[in-house]
């Protein structure tokens, strides 16, 4: 039925991925060392391999934790003052009209690796046809704006 809300059979225990340290390509990533974009003490940033637009960045903890949300508060900031930081190292390389910043939490959410992460992906007038909504367009029904040029329209 449209609009209806459907529950995993397995709770909490569906939301996050199954992907074990020892099988974790992010853990894999942070253990080489190499391709880092930024690092500190909690966390480390890198391209991602399917990049949505060029400079398309994913900040990971060091921690393996499948769940953005059930981070350490400090390992949140640390992605957060990370995705600050190089908010400017990327301007100066794609010099970018806007910037999305996205995070999945469990498979029903589109999060295929189960180790946490910060997307951080430079956004250009024309690289899609209608920016409004940004996140929003995940789910397109629910995405109703009015169309540009009317009051309200931020364009």
């Amino acid at each position: 039925m449209a609009g209806e809300v459907r529950h995993s059979p397995h709770g909490a225990q569906d939301r996050a991925m199954t992907t074990t340290e020892n099988e974790c390509p992010f853990c894999d990533r942070i253990a080489m060392r190499h391709d880092l974009l930024g690092a500190n003490s909690l966390c480390v940033a890198f391209c991602d391999t399917k990049p949505l637009n060029p400079g398309h960045v994913l900040i990971v903890p060091y921690r393996h934790e499948p769940d953005f949300l059930a981070l350490l508060p400090e390992e949140r900031n640390a992605i957060l003052r990370m995705a600050a930081e190089l908010r400017s190292q990327l301007d100066e390389e794609y010099r970018p009209d806007g910037f999305n910043l996205g995070v999945n939490v469990g498979r029903a959410a589109g999060q295929t690796i189960g180790h946490a992460h910060l997307h951080l992906i430079p956004r250009h007038w024309g690289d899609v046809p209608d920016p409004r909504g940004g996140i929003r367009c995940l789910i397109p029904e629910p995405t109703r704006y009015r169309p540009v040029g009317e009051r309200g329209d931020q364009r």
